[in-house]
């Protein structure tokens, strides 16, 4: 069945550059759509994206190039997005035809801002696409070590066993492991929440903590985690396994966490806009903390405990001392 559908990935960024030369392993042709026309024009002349991932080289004949995603869209049988969710409703009101028929997955790890919806149940409440042609593509994985080819795992979650195995088998080589999952809203959410831990991580080190801190950190935050994701989506579930636990501990420790490295320029003493303009890609984790806290604080009294959350949240949007903050945090930790 995979070897009979185009595929085609949505995004320019390390992510989607990762992803489309995880499918250039297996398939001899991969749609790819990205926004950036100089991008697109300098991947056309070099074969390689010059603003991430650059040292990976692609095979322009493996590779249907296009700035249009209609284009993309109607070319594709299965479109994995990997635009950052506060750009994504953006580039999809750029769509005037249907994704009612496509299979359609999902690797960013947000919350679309303008709707509150992760990104599944926007594709499906805004654009009918059905829940089984739904699907998530999660960690631990980084980008950068799939450009190193080190051996990485993902986790693929879909409502309909055989598209999650169709994806992981497009996606598996030598270097990438892949396992499927029918928790797609949960690993949905986590994918989203790790972003924030991985913040409060970064804070954490920029103040000066060190690593029994962190480990303290981390596993509340994982507790925090199972919390939230089970007033969200209540099923049976392991949060010990890689796609949860596995993807939290690598975005809170890596060298290449994006959003760890934002939190470290906050706790350092950036403001927020210094450190974002300072930073040359996105940090998911500073959009998911508004869209997460305020979720959760829709609940009421039926709300999980989340100081980690909440302590984020103060010091990002409303202009609390990182320092004095973070010392309140502490307290509640165990």
């Amino acid at each position: 069945m995979s070897e009979k559908l185009k595929y085609a990935v949505f995004g320019g960024g390390s992510w989607a550059t990762a992803i489309v030369k995880m499918l250039c392993e297996n398939l001899d042709e991969v749609g790819w759509y990205m926004r950036n026309n100089y991008a697109l024009e300098h991947l056309k002349k070099h074969g390689h994206n010059p603003n991430y991932l650059s040292s990976v080289e692609f095979n322009l004949k493996q590779l249907n190039l296009s700035n249009n995603i209609n284009q993309t869209v109607n070319w594709a049988d299965v479109l994995i997005f990997v635009v950052p969710s506060a750009f994504l409703h953006k580039e999809l009101e750029k769509l005037t035809v249907s994704l009612e028929d496509k299979i359609v997955f999902s690797a960013i790890k947000g919350i679309v801002p303008e709707t509150s919806l992760i990104v599944g149940d926007h594709f499906n409440t805004h654009y009918k696409v059905p829940f089984n042609n739904i699907g998530v593509i999660s960690g631990p994985c980084h980008a950068e070590e799939v450009a190193l080819e080190r051996l990485s795992y993902l986790t693929i979650a879909s409502a309909d066993d055989e598209k999650a195995k169709m994806i992981a088998n497009v996606l598996s080589s030598e270097y990438i492991k892949c396992t499927t999952s029918d928790d797609v809203l949960g690993i949905e959410y986590a994918a989203m929440l790790k972003n924030i831990y991985a913040v409060a991580a970064g804070i954490a080190h920029g103040l000066g903590y060190g690593d029994n801190f962190q480990s303290v950190l981390m596993s509340n935050a994982i507790r925090e985690m199972k919390k939230y994701v089970k007033k969200v989506h209540k099923m049976k579930r392991d949060i010990n396994d890689s796609a949860y636990l596995g993807d939290l501990l690598v975005t809170g420790y890596s060298i290449f966490s994006r959003n760890r490295l934002f939190g470290t320029m906050i706790g350092k003493g950036y403001t927020v806009k210094s450190a974002q303009l300072e930073m040359s890609m996105i940090a998911e984790g500073f959009y998911a903390t508004k869209s997460a806290y305020n979720l959760n604080q829709q609940k009421g009294k039926k709300k999980a405990k989340t100081p980690i959350i909440n302590t984020v949240y103060g010091i990002l949007y409303e202009n609390k001392d990182p320092k004095k903050t973070f010392k309140k945090l502490t307290e509640k930790l165990n």
